[in-house]
């Protein structure tokens, strides 16, 4: 099949473009994107879309970045077709957002991408992406670690984005330069083995085309079609479900944990790692993330520690597990102290029980006589104080400010905030700590960690009530 066939039928197949489509075509010089210039150029003539505009972004990350944006405006003049130009240095942009080289060109093309598209008054921007580029794409993707979002690779469309190309091979586009004398510039960083994509083309591929299979960066493109279509799937249903389990608010989204837990596994991985990737900001999201997120919404977890994620705090609150993305500009680690919570507050009826949901326990209480309570096993979940010790009505609520209580054998008030200091209680843990509080103010009991003096058993013979706190969903 000839080359622009080949790119012809891509565009029919994946619909990227139509007889009116206005598009801009990104070209940096190189062989892959000028021979889309003139293919796009061919399919003008014939009718099949229309090339209005040339696009260059000009990185300055080469010596020859300059040569490069000028050899694109002689292109561009010789076609009869305007060049748009921007420029940046995505090196300061690197260094300034803390973030990779290859990360900061990528979002400052794309950024440039849809200022051409308006630019241009076009529809769509087309880039020279080939099957070669494909195939290193998923390679890089499965090194790293990816889920099948990642082993699709590049989608022939995404957005504003089109890529005609990617069913044709490098060779093939330089054999078609070649035949009809075509210039075009050579990217001298492409010979640095110590970036990893071109590590994978020196390297890893022709070792696997040498020493396993001729044909691999054409079985390389075929998994990602497949792993394409399972995505576009799972995507679908995962649009279904979605408003069922996630809750935006702000810069978090919270996820409903037992609702998650019941999804099967595979949906349930791609919807978290959906969810982390939009708060991510682009930053990347792996499986042992999501995996710890799943770990953290099962009901054997419902204290679990907070933990940082890419671009994100993740943490358990009650039946929700929350992905709290960043501040944008902001940098370093996301404070944890700065984040605002709701206070609880919970009557708890003797006998009887609450289920605090915020902070995923269930506390009950129950009278008892001296006899039985002498029966019932002595754990961190379990206090047994004296029933005429306590005023009025009690409450469960989370900690304030200024809290403090006599610990059995500490000898004297304890500031709460201290308490949980000296028992290494986790910051983002003590907010969801619950407290049994009773008419007048006094704290009772910190549930799983410490009884107060004041309602202490001395009297072997009397009466008592029980109080129990357990994860909802558990067992004690």
């Amino acid at each position: 099949m000839q080359t622009l066939d080949r790119v012809r039928q891509t565009i029919t197949r994946y619909r990227l473009a139509a007889p009116e489509t206005r598009a801009v075509a990104a070209v940096s010089g190189g062989s892959d994107s000028v021979a889309l210039v003139h293919l796009l150029k061919e399919l003008h003539t014939l009718g099949s879309l229309q090339l209005v505009a040339l696009a260059h972004f000009n990185h300055r990350l080469r010596a020859t970045a300059d040569a490069d944006e000028q050899f694109c405006a002689r292109l561009g003049a010789a076609l009869g077709l305007p060049l748009i130009v921007d420029r940046e240095d995505v090196g300061a942009r690197a260094r300034r957002e803390r973030r990779s080289i290859e990360s900061a060109a990528h979002d400052a093309r794309h950024e440039f991408f849809a200022r051409s598209v308006v630019a241009a008054g076009a529809d769509v921007v087309a880039l020279g992406h080939t099957k070669d580029d494909q195939a290193e794409t998923l390679l890089l993707r499965l090194i790293r670690g990816t889920g099948s979002a990642g082993l699709s690779a590049m989608h022939p469309r995404v957005g504003l984005v089109i890529r005609p190309l990617l069913d044709c091979r490098r060779d093939e586009l330089k054999a078609y330069l070649a035949s009809r004398k075509i210039a075009f510039v050579h990217d001298e960083s492409n010979e640095d083995v110590s970036i990893p994509r071109n590590k994978v083309r020196a390297q890893l591929l022709p070792l696997l085309e040498q020493q396993f299979n001729p044909s691999i960066v054409d079985v390389l493109a075929d998994e990602a079609e497949l792993a394409r279509e399972q995505c576009t799937y799972l995507n679908a249903v995962c649009d279904e479900v979605w408003p069922t389990i996630v809750r935006e608010d702000g810069l978090a989204k919270h996820l409903n944990a037992p609702a998650l837990a019941a999804l099967p596994m595979a949906l349930a991985r791609h919807l978290v790692h959906r969810a982390m990737t939009a708060v991510s900001r682009g930053r990347s999201v792996g499986f042992w993330h999501v995996q710890q997120v799943l770990d953290l919404a099962g009901p054997l977890r419902p204290h679990g520690q907070p933990f940082d994620a890419p671009g994100q705090r993740v943490e358990r609150t009650g039946s929700d597990v929350v992905l709290r993305g960043r501040v944008p500009g902001s940098r370093g680690r996301i404070s944890w102290a700065g984040v605002p919570r709701s206070p609880v507050q919970c009557p708890l009826p003797v006998p009887g029980e609450v289920e605090v949901s915020d902070m995923g326990c269930l506390v009950s209480a129950e009278m008892a006589s001296s006899d039985i309570a002498r029966e019932i096993p002595r754990t961190p979940q379990v206090a047994i104080v004296r029933r005429d010790s306590l005023v009025d009505e009690l409450l469960v609520r989370s900690r304030r400010p200024g809290d403090r209580f006599r610990p059995i054998g500490l000898g004297g008030w304890k500031k709460l905030q201290d308490f949980f200091v000296d028992r290494k209680v986790a910051r983002g843990e003590r907010d969801r700590v619950p407290l049994v509080v009773d008419g007048r103010g006094r704290i009772v009991w910190v549930a799983g960690y410490a009884l107060d003096e004041a309602f202490r058993v001395t009297d072997a013979t009397q009466p008592v009530v029980v109080f129990r706190v357990k994860a909802v969903g558990g067992s004690i």
